[in-house]
C-alpha cells in the first residue's frame, strides 16, 4: 500500500468525537505551592523592587479622572461639563454627516490599501492642511516656505514642535517658553518631556473675566530677546477669552520688534466662531506680517475624529532652502518617534479638504457645531440673567467664544456643583458648552444659581 494510501485511511478512520484534547493551563491557575513558580515569582519581585522601588506614583489625569467619577455616578439629572467633545443635543457623540460620506467613499476605494505612508505623512493631506489654516493665496506656500508633517493629532504637533524648537532653536541662556495663565494643562508636559521649562505671562484677569491685555503685552516686552511664545490662535482654552484683532496687531508689533518666535496652538479653527477663515484671521495676520512661527494644528473637534488622531505641524521658514532643512530635521525626529502616522483619519480629512462638495458639506456641519454651543451661551446667560437673576455679572459667558467658557467661580463653588449637583467641572470653574443642551441646560443654571448664592 502506498503511504499516500495509508493517509486517506488514517484521516477517515479518526473520530473526532474519540479525540482527547488537553487543554492548556492557565499559567495564573497554577497550584501556588508549585515550589519552581514560587522561586521565580520571588526572584522577579526581588529585581523588580531593586529596579522600580524609586518611581513615584503618578497622580491621574484630572479630565480622564472627572470622566471617570462621571461614569460612575448614578444620579439621573447628572450632567458633565468637563469633557473637550461635542455632544448633540441628546448628549450623543456625534459622527460629522460629511465624515460618514468620507468613511463611505474610502471603504468602496478598492484601490486603498495598509501600506506605509512617507514619514511625514499623507502628502494630499498636509498640503490641504497648509492651505486651510494660511489661506489659498498665503505667499508662504506660494513660496515654498512651509515644511508641514503629519502628527498624533494637535497633541503630537505641539510635542513635535517643541522637540524641534529644543534640538534647534537658537536659545539663550535658558530654554524656555512662556504660556498663558492659565492655558491647555498638557503644554507644561509636552515642554517639560523635551527639556523645555514653562513660563508663565498673565492673561485672563480674574477680577474682569476677560483678557489681562496690559498685563500680557507687557510680558512680550520686557521678556528677554528671541523669546519664545505659545500663543492660542482662537477658542482660548480654558478661559475661551480671545484678543480682538486690534490687540492682535498690537502683540504682532512686538513680537516682531523683539524678534519673539510665536508657537502657535490651532486645535479650534472653525469650531470658535463656525468660519474658517475668520478663526484663522490671527495665523494669516502673523504670518502676512513676517513673525517667525509654527503651527499646530488639530482636526479633533473641528472633523469630531477625536479618536483618530488627525493633525500637523507647520513650520513657515525665510526661504525655500530653509523650509527644506527644516523638513529634513521634522522627518528624522518624526521616523524615531513614530516612524510614520496613521492612514485612516488623513485620509478621511484629506478628501473632505480636497472635493469641494464635501468641502462645503464640512463647513455646514462645523456651522452645526458651533452654532449649537453659541445657542446655549445664549439661553445660560437669558437663564441667569432674566429668570434666576443669579448674583454677579455674566456677560463673559457670551463674549468668550468657543467649546470652553470660564464661569469665574471660585474652587469652592466648582466642588459644590460637584458634590451637591452631580455637575462635573474642573476646579478652576472651566465648563465645556458642548456639555450642554435643551434638556439639561436648566438644571445647571438653577445649580449655578445655587452654589453661586451658598457658597
Amino acid at each position: 500500500m502506498s503511504p499516500g494510501a495509508r493517509a486517506v485511511i488514517h484521516r477517515r478512520s479518526i473520530n473526532p468525537a474519540h479525540l482527547k484534547l488537553t487543554p492548556v493551563p492557565d499559567y495564573h491557575k497554577l497550584p501556588k505551592s508549585s515550589s519552581r513558580l514560587k522561586q521565580v515569582q520571588e526572584q522577579m519581585a526581588g529585581a523588580t523592587a531593586e529596579q522600580w522601588q524609586s518611581v513615584p506614583l503618578a497622580p491621574p489625569d484630572s479630565i480622564f479622572q472627572l470622566t471617570a467619577a462621571y461614569k460612575e455616578d448614578s444620579f439621573d439629572k447628572k450632567v458633565n461639563l468637563g469633557v473637550g467633545a461635542y455632544r448633540d443635543d441628546d448628549n450623543k457623540p456625534w459622527v460629522l454627516p460629511v465624515v460618514k460620506e468620507a468613511k463611505r467613499v474610502i471603504l468602496n476605494d478598492q484601490t486603498l490599501d495598509h501600506e506605509y505612508l512617507p514619514i511625514t505623512g499623507l502628502p494630499e493631506f498636509t498640503a490641504a492642511a497648509a492651505k486651510l489654516i494660511l489661506g489659498p493665496q498665503s505667499p508662504a506656500l506660494a513660496d515654498g516656505r512651509v515644511s508641514s508633517v503629519q502628527t498624533i493629532s494637535g497633541t503630537g504637533a505641539n510635542h513635535l514642535g517643541a522637540l524641534f524648537l529644543s534640538r534647534f532653536y537658537q536659545w539663550g541662556s535658558e530654554k524656555k517658553v512662556w504660556l498663558s495663565n492659565p492655558t491647555w494643562a498638557n503644554h507644561f508636559a509636552i515642554l517639560k518631556n523635551v527639556g523645555i521649562e514653562p513660563v508663565e505671562y498673565p492673561y485672563y484677569d480674574p477680577k474682569t473675566i476677560g483678557l489681562d491685555y496690559d498685563g500680557f503685552l507687557n510680558t512680550l516686552k520686557t521678556a528677554p530677546e528671541r523669546s519664545v511664545f505659545l500663543l492660542h490662535a482662537c477658542a482660548h482654552n480654558p478661559t475661551g477669552v480671545d484678543p480682538t484683532q486690534e490687540q492682535w496687531g498690537a502683540i504682532a508689533d512686538v513680537m516682531l520688534a523683539k524678534k519673539h518666535y510665536a508657537f502657535l496652538d490651532c486645535a479650534y479653527q472653525g469650531f470658535a466662531s463656525g468660519d474658517l477663515d475668520k478663526d484663522a484671521w490671527a495665523v494669516r495676520f502673523f504670518v502676512d506680517k513676517g513673525v517667525a512661527l509654527l503651527i499646530c494644528q488639530s482636526f479633533a473637534k473641528n472633523a469630531g475624529l477625536y479618536g483618530e488622531r488627525v493633525g500637523a505641524l507647520h513650520i513657515v521658514s525665510p526661504t525655500q532652502e530653509t523650509a527644506a532643512k527644516v523638513k529634513s530635521q521634522l522627518s528624522v525626529l518624526q521616523r524615531s518617534e513614530i516612524s510614520n502616522p496613521p492612514t485612516h483619519g488623513a485620509r478621511i480629512v484629506s478628501l473632505i479638504l480636497n472635493d469641494p462638495i464635501m468641502f462645503e458639506a464640512w463647513k455646514r456641519d462645523i456651522q452645526t457645531m458651533a452654532g449649537r454651543i453659541i445657542e446655549m451661551r445664549k439661553e445660560l446667560f437669558r437663564l441667569l440673567t432674566e429668570e434666576l437673576h443669579t448674583p454677579g455679572n455674566w456677560d463673559h459667558i457670551v463674549k468668550q467664544i468657543g467649546m470652553f467658557s470660564f464661569t469665574g467661580i471660585t474652587p469652592a463653588q466648582s466642588k459644590a456643583l460637584i458634590s451637591e449637583c452631580h455637575v462635573y467641572l474642573t476646579a478652576n470653574g472651566r465648563i465645556s458648552m458642548a456639555g450642554l443642551n435643551t434638556k439639561n441646560i436648566r438644571y445647571f443654571a438653577e445649580c449655578l444659581d445655587l452654589v453661586v448664592r451658598k457658597f
